[in-house]
């Protein structure tokens, strides 16, 4: 890819472990109330952005692989997006404004992704 031309990015939606357990204690009629709006918000910007988004994805059970061996592990990590943009800082920008960030001690990670160059 050209430096002027479309990149790729991943987006990694993170949410604090600790937040996550407290949030599952929260009287369940109020927490489905909440879950409900933020997803109406996402939906209603994922719209506003779609040309961006490639895929978005949720994340699942998680493994640490070690040379020693490999075991069940846990992250921040809840749900993943490819996307497209002309700049890291672009992209970075757009997601600023993601209801995401409604969630207390959330966070957007945006990384730039490029082809190893292999082969």
């Amino acid at each position: 890819m050209s430096d002027t031309g479309t990149k790729k990015f991943m987006v990694f939606f993170c949410i604090p472990l600790a937040t996550m357990t407290e949030w599952k204690k929260t009287d369940p009629q109020k927490r489905e109330a909440s879950e409900k709006k933020m997803m109406e918000d996402w939906a209603q910007w994922s719209k506003q952005h779609a040309t961006m988004i490639l895929s978005t994805e949720v994340g699942g059970q998680t493994k640490n692989v070690l040379s020693s061996g490999v075991s069940d592990t846990r992250n921040d990590i809840v749900l993943y997006s490819m996307v497209q943009g002309t700049s890291h800082a672009e992209v970075a920008e757009v997601y600023q404004s993601h209801p995401h960030l409604q969630i207390p001690n959330a966070s957007i990670q945006v990384m730039e992704v490029k082809p190893m160059g292999w082969g």
